[in-house]
C-alpha cells in the first residue's frame, strides 16, 4: 500500500485553511494531489461518490458521506478526516465496512461555539438584530431588553462545549442548571452546574441552550412536549444541529408561548428554502452555522484533520479515531 505521498486527497470542507494558508501548503507538499470542492457549499451524497473514485482520503465538512457515497465506486479510499467533531453525516457502519478510518477533531471548536452561545444569549435579552434593523430603518425605538446576570442557564450537553458554556455563564452571574447521562455530580460541580433531569432543566432555563450530537435518540428531543415545560418569556438557543429541534413545535411554542424568542444557527435543512416559516419571524436569530468558524477554531481543526489524515495515509495510528 502506498503512504501520503503517493495519495490524492479531496478537501470536501469548504473553509479549510481560509484563516490558515500554511495548511493548505502542508498538505500539498505532502500528497501527491490535493483537489477542493469548488462548489460553495457541502457536497451531497451523489456528489461526493462522484468525487471519490480514485481518492484516498477526505477532508470532511458537513458533505454527506453516507453509504451510497462510501459504495464500491471508492475503492482507493482510506481515510475521512473530519474536520470538526461531530461525525453525523458520516455512516461509520458502512465505513468500517469499506475498510476506511474515520477521525475527528474533537476540542478544537469548543471555545469559539461556547462564545458564539453565550453572544446569542445576550442578542436574545436585548433584541440586538431587531434594534439594528429599526436604527438602520430610520426609527430610534425605547426597547426594553432583560439582563443577563441572574439568569438561569439550562444546558443539555456538558461535553466540553456544554462546560465551556457553563463556565462563562457561571461568570456572568447566572445559575447553570444541566442534564448529561454521561456526567456525574463531581463533574457537573467542578464547572459549577446543577444537575437535574431534561425536564427539569427545561422548567428551570430562561435560556435552554443545546450542546447535544445528534443520535437517534436526540433526533426531533426538542419537542412540543419539552418546549412546552419552559418558562414563559424564556429562550432557546441551538449551536448544536437543527434536527435536534422539531421546527413546526418551536414555531408553535413562539406563536402561543412559553418562548419568547430563539436564536438557532443550525437548522434541519441548511440553507433553508426560501420562504421557510421561521426566516420571517422578528422573534428568531439566525447565524449560518458559523458556530465553529473563528480563526483560532478553524485553525485548530484543520491541523488536527492534516495530522491524522496523513498518519492514516502513512499507514500510522490516528491521535483522534472515531469509534
Amino acid at each position: 500500500m502506498s503512504g501520503a505521498a503517493d495519495a490524492v486527497v479531496l478537501v470536501a470542507s469548504r473553509s479549510f485553511a481560509q484563516a490558515d494558508p500554511a495548511l493548505r501548503e502542508r498538505l500539498e507538499g505532502a500528497v501527491a494531489e490535493v483537489r477542493y470542492n469548488e462548489t460553495g457549499r457541502p457536497l451531497a451524497s451523489a456528489e461526493l461518490a462522484a468525487a471519490l473514485g480514485d481518492v484516498d482520503g477526505v477532508i470532511l465538512g458537513t458533505d454527506e458521506a453516507d453509504s451510497a457515497a462510501l459504495a464500491a465506486g471508492a475503492p482507493r479510499l482510506r481515510v475521512l478526516a473530519r474536520y470538526g467533531v461531530a461525525t453525523d453525516n458520516v455512516d461509520l457502519e458502512a465505513a468500517a465496512g469499506n475498510g476506511v478510518v474515520v477521525t475527528h477533531t474533537p476540542g478544537a471548536n469548543s471555545e469559539a461555539v461556547a462564545e458564539l452561545a453565550i453572544g446569542l444569549i445576550f442578542a436574545l435579552a436585548r433584541e440586538l438584530p431587531r434594534a439594528d434593523r429599526l436604527v438602520r430603518g430610520g426609527d430610534w425605538p425605547t426597547l426594553r431588553g432583560r439582563e443577563v446576570r441572574g439568569a438561569t442557564v439550562g444546558l443539555l450537553g456538558l461535553g466540553s462545549i456544554g462546560a465551556a458554556v457553563a463556565r462563562r455563564a457561571r461568570a456572568l452571574g447566572c445559575d447553570v442548571v444541566g442534564h448529561d447521562p454521561a456526567v456525574d455530580a463531581a463533574g457537573a460541580e467542578a464547572i459549577g452546574v446543577t444537575l437535574a433531569s431534561m425536564e427539569e432543566v427545561a422548567e428551570r432555563a430562561d435560556f435552554l441552550s443545546l450542546h447535544l450530537p445528534l443520535t437517534p435518540g436526540t433526533r426531533d428531543l426538542i419537542d412540543s412536549s419539552l418546549l412546552g415545560r419552559m418558562r414563559a418569556g424564556s429562550y432557546l438557543v441551538n449551536t448544536a444541529r437543527g434536527e435536534l429541534v422539531v421546527e413546526e413545535d418551536l414555531i408553535a411554542a413562539l406563536d402561543g408561548g412559553p418562548l419568547a424568542g430563539a436564536a438557532l444557527d443550525t437548522l434541519r435543512h441548511e440553507p433553508p428554502e426560501p420562504g421557510h416559516p421561521l426566516l420571517a419571524r422578528d422573534d428568531v436569530i439566525f447565524t449560518p452555522h458559523t458556530g465553529a468558524h473563528t480563526i483560532e477554531a478553524t485553525s485548530a481543526m484543520g491541523q488536527a484533520a492534516v495530522e491524522d489524515l496523513l498518519a492514516v495515509l502513512d499507514g500510522r495510528p490516528p491521535r483522534h479515531p472515531v469509534g
